[in-house]
């Protein structure tokens, strides 16, 4: 099978790099928040151009102790997209706030902007916006929003490390921002890890307090806290990565062209867009078709990998029901849910292996 990603493939090129990092890590015996977290911590603020970054254990996590960070809890509202991966949302209703869900735009697929406004309440604290599939959201207009209305920016941007939006980085177009370095993400480690980046010093050190148990001081609390904390192995592995993501990026963007060149045309597909305000980094590169299912089970029998990003909308999840949405709500988001279908993208990908999966689609949708 061709695989929809391949993590293996992208860090097998610098191995023996992964390695010889690994093995000093273990020699060191410093295992937890040592040299080499401080160091990504000071590679990845200067490369956003944010004043800080703090890693933490995940993607999930950075999203919780942000919105904890801020005081967002219970009576608390925050607006967010429904077309995104739970976590987003789970952030939010762990620390006891409530998400309010948002339709997108048809096109970028994240968050519309111009529908934002209607859902801001007294109850309102911040607005959660998702750089969905490595296309940073409308920045501007949500900014402008937010001081409107004196409520904080907080970027999901687990999908999207590398995107920039008018000529900044994604990770810097807020108040704060979240990352994962899950292994399929395109800046990767080899489990588990999380940043967040933000130019408030006073919230980065909340967030250094939080992280560790609420304490500054070894066995001293000053509050309920978590344990949150980034590994010096996955920080070791995250430094190297980072030496190779714009090379990967554009790699992830020259198979986006590819496909959109070999795909153009076909009436019964539609294609990513790319807003001329952003560099997208394609974390997926999506297709919509009224017969995806079809469409999907036809590659699988060609040995093609594919995947539904996502099958069920936010706001219509079992776990949200108590907020009363019903189908229809957020009409644009719920017909993505049941039309886009993410092909095979990631740095290893052949061009051979993408041409035949090119040929593979045109035959199919051309039937």
């Amino acid at each position: 099978m061709i695989p929809i990603s391949d993590p293996k493939s992208q860090l097998k090129p610098v191995q023996d790099e992964l390695l010889k990092e690994m093995k000093d890590v273990l020699l060191s015996g410093q295992y937890i928040l040592g040299s080499r977290v401080y160091e990504l911590e000071h590679d990845i603020a200067k490369r956003l151009e944010t004043k800080e970054a703090i890693g933490v254990g995940n993607g999930t996590d950075a999203l919780i102790l942000t919105l904890h960070a801020y005081g967002i809890g219970v009576g608390d509202e925050v607006i967010t997209s429904t077309f995104t991966f739970f976590a987003t949302a789970e952030a939010i209703t762990r620390v006891g706030a409530t998400p309010v869900f948002v339709d997108v735009d048809e096109q970028t697929f994240n968050i519309d902007p111009y529908k934002i406004g209607e859902k801001i309440t007294a109850s309102t604290k911040a607005i959660l916006p998702v750089h969905l599939f490595g296309q940073p959201a409308e920045m501007d207009e949500i900014n402008h929003l937010a001081r409107k209305h004196n409520l904080i920016v907080i970027e999901d941007a687990c999908q999207a490390f590398g995107a920039t939006y008018k000529n900044k980085q994604a990770g810097a177009l807020g108040d704060a921002a979240c990352f994962s370095f899950f292994p399929t993400k395109n800046l990767p480690t080899i489990g588990d890890g999380g940043m967040i980046t933000t130019s408030d010093s006073k919230l980065a050190k909340r967030i250094r307090k939080l992280r560790a148990h609420g304490s500054y001081k070894k066995y001293y609390h000053d509050e309920i806290g978590y344990n949150s904390r980034l590994d010096e192995i996955h920080a070791a592995v995250i430094l190297i990565c980072l030496k190779y993501i714009d090379q990967w990026n554009e790699r992830r963007g020259r198979l986006a062209s590819r496909y959109d060149n070999g795909l153009k045309g076909i009436s019964t597909l539609r294609l990513p867009y790319s807003s001329k305000d952003s560099t997208h980094v394609f974390h997926l590169y999506c297709v919509e078709s009224n017969e995806r299912n079809r469409l999907r089970e036809y590659l699988k029998k060609q040995k093609i990998s594919t995947e539904v990003y996502y099958p069920c909308c936010l706001h219509l999840q079992k776990a949200y029901e108590n907020l009363g949405y019903k189908q229809g709500d957020l009409p644009i988001a719920e017909s993505l849910s049941q039309k886009l279908l993410a092909l095979p993208l990631y740095p290893g990908l052949t061009f051979e292996d993408q041409d035949y999966i090119i040929t593979c689609l045109k035959k199919k949708v051309c039937e």
